[in-house]
């Protein structure tokens, strides 16, 4: 498998019910506002499937995508405003409705929304298990997987033209020694396999590392 430098594949590759997964994680649910939970990993990993399934798991949660968060903002450059207009708001048990200067700026319409009087919200982007984050965050998944297959579905999702060619170079200037500091796979509480030849049910089962 080939990783990001840096990053040390995981060990003893088992499947467990996604619900046992679920289970874990809210071990330390806190009282009166929602466990927060990243789900993290390079792009092409899967992180917006999987946070989709956990939503389902879990009735009373929602889905925040850091790509709102940084559309027309930055890459990477956008802690502070999650942390100030999302992460902050839901400690103190409140719904969230931010609207970017980006959106504004660009005319794009609605707002990131997150109800009150949810069980868990769901964090899930490239970059959001960072030392800027961790004091909001109470549990985070790493999504490892190999490079190459996460580069083809990439291809797959968003083409090969020019345009994008140039995109993902850019991305990765930034993404690879943004990682390479943060390291973010040392910091997760499970590390999933984003690709994988063990059998499993992708809708009830999951493969965890260690």
């Amino acid at each position: 498998m080939r990783l990001h430098p840096g990053e040390t594949e995981a060990a003893r590759w088992r499947v467990v019910r996604l619900a046992d997964v679920v289970r874990r994680l809210r071990e330390e649910a806190p009282v009166g506002r929602p466990l927060l939970v990243a789900v993290d990993g390079r792009g092409g990993a899967g992180k917006s499937t999987l946070a989709e399934r956990l939503r389902r798991i879990v009735p009373k949660s929602e889905v925040v995508h850091t790509d709102d968060i940084a559309w027309n903002h930055a890459y990477f450059d956008w802690g502070d405003l999650l942390v100030e207009n999302v992460l902050a708001p839901l400690h103190r048990g409140e719904a969230v409705a931010f609207r970017p200067a980006a959106w504004i700026e660009h005319h794009r319409p609605g707002a990131i929304q997150v109800a009150s009087g949810l069980d868990v919200v769901w964090i899930e982007g490239t970059g959001i298990i960072r030392e800027r984050c961790a004091a909001w965050i109470d549990a985070s998944i790493w999504i490892q997987g190999d490079l190459d297959e996460q580069e083809r579905r990439l291809v797959v999702r968003d083409g090969d033209s020019a345009e994008q060619q140039r995109h993902v170079a850019a991305w990765l200037a930034e993404e690879l020694p943004f990682l390479l500091r943060e390291q973010p796979w040392r910091r997760a509480t499970v590390v999933v396999a984003g690709t994988t030849a063990l059998r499993h049910d992708p809708e009830s089962e999951i493969v965890v590392g260690v």
